[in-house]
């Protein structure tokens, strides 16, 4: 499971309490075992969270913007001194699982662009298994985990630790086992918070990893870049309300309307591949229906030949280099008999065929920022799913489902 829940999760990753670990068996697969203690049922949890949780991404990235530099300054401080890192720093390693994953690739570019630093993006395990061991000198190793409990993050930094290398956490909590874990740490609680598959989290997550690409850029490219970055980023709250208004019906009755289909793929490049990946996990874990994010070109060349041919079809075409290939590619599934969805810009869809459902996001952002609008989407997304199918998130709605093992 990828959402970070905020309540109960056990320590091996931002997950619901109850949730299944990977290798557990169907049930009735092993009717000769012996008996067991049945789990207790996880508390019912209604589709309706992923809208509720939503409409709270406009109020929370005001606060966030208002709090998180101050924070990415003292954790920046706590790692280089006063003097900043000119010289110190050399490179940046994003490293999560799941939401704090997508959250990652979507801010790569942020560090690269802005910050002008040298940024790779790696799952938990695979730094831990392998990206830790030739890791060069003078890479910041910046871990994600919104619970602060995920077991392979902790490790990662662990191993990091002992290699030398500066850590960063940013999770919820200032006393998280990742904010103790790591030389310096960045909070992003949320007031309020309920069970949910992760909406707000994920972009809390996003928004420090912006924030802190901005103090980077404080250092490699001076203070007058990285304030004008900074009031662009604060400005994108207003943006983000009316993108919400704007796509929640139309993303859901989308959604209902391909409720039946065994599988989503949603497309991105660039910053978009990691809002990709999380849109594509909201469908898994708040309808239940396998969904995936892969890259705008690698889509082409291998998945537009998989059955069925109606498979829907998410493309994300922010501001950027990758959207006219985006455009056509929307253009060219559709004639392959793909049912296709467009998240574009508002009142620039160029010459769009009219059996394309456009999901506009209002508001101009650089591409570095444009994934703070261009997820709004997904929650509703998963909701039209979820309604259509009668589930619940993490399949709470099935007494033997996933979340009961």
């Amino acid at each position: 499971m990828t959402g970070d829940l905020t309540t109960a999760a056990p320590a091996t990753g931002d997950v619901t309490a109850g949730a299944p670990m990977a290798g557990d068996l169907a049930a009735g697969a092993a009717t000769a075992a012996p008996a067991q203690a049945q789990a207790p049922a996880p508390a019912p949890m209604d589709a309706a969270v992923l809208v509720r949780q939503s409409g709270r991404l406009a109020d929370d990235l005001r606060e966030l913007a208002g709090v998180l530099p101050g924070r990415a300054d003292a954790a920046w401080r706590a790692l280089y001194g006063a003097g900043g890192a000119a010289g110190t720093v050399r490179s940046v390693c994003l490293v999560g699982d799941g939401d704090s994953l997508h959250a990652g690739t979507a801010a790569e570019a942020a560090f690269e662009h802005l910050a002008e630093l040298p940024c790779e993006v790696q799952p938990a395990q695979r730094f831990l298994g392998y990206h830790v061991r030739t890791a060069a000198p003078g890479t910041l190793v910046v871990a994600v985990s919104a619970s602060g409990r995920t077991e392979r993050v902790l490790q990662g930094v662990a191993a990091a630790r002992a290699r030398g290398l500066r850590t960063l956490g940013i999770s919820g909590s200032d006393t998280s086992p990742l904010a103790e874990a790591a030389d310096a740490h960045i909070a992003v609680g949320l007031p309020d918070p309920e069970p949910s598959p992760g909406v707000r989290t994920h972009q809390a997550s996003l928004a420090a990893l912006l924030v802190l690409a901005l103090r980077a850029a404080e250092t490699t490219r001076g203070a007058d870049a990285a304030a004008g970055y900074r009031a662009e980023l604060a400005g994108l709250a207003e943006d983000v309300a009316a993108t919400e208004a704007a796509v929640r019906e139309r993303a859901a009755a989308w959604g209902r309307s391909v409720a039946g289909a065994p599988v989503v793929a949603v497309l991105g490049t660039g910053p978009a591949e990691g809002t990709a990946g999380y849109a594509a996990a909201k469908v898994v874990e708040g309808a239940g229906v396998h969904a995936y994010g892969r890259d705008l070109e690698e889509w082409w060349h291998v998945e537009r030949f998989a059955a069925p041919l109606d498979t829907p079809l998410v493309v994300l075409a922010p501001p950027g280099p990758a959207r006219p290939r985006a455009l056509e590619l929307a253009g060219r599934a559709l004639g392959l008999g793909r049912r296709v969805a467009l998240v574009t810009p508002a009142g620039d869809t160029g010459d769009l065929d009219d059996r394309i459902e456009v999901l506009p996001v209002h508001g101009t952002a650089r591409e570095e920022f444009a994934p703070l609008l261009h997820q709004v989407f997904a929650a509703h997304l998963a909701f039209g799913i979820a309604r259509e199918l009668g589930r619940s998130p993490f399949q709470r709605h099935r007494p033997t489902g996933p979340a009961l093992r």
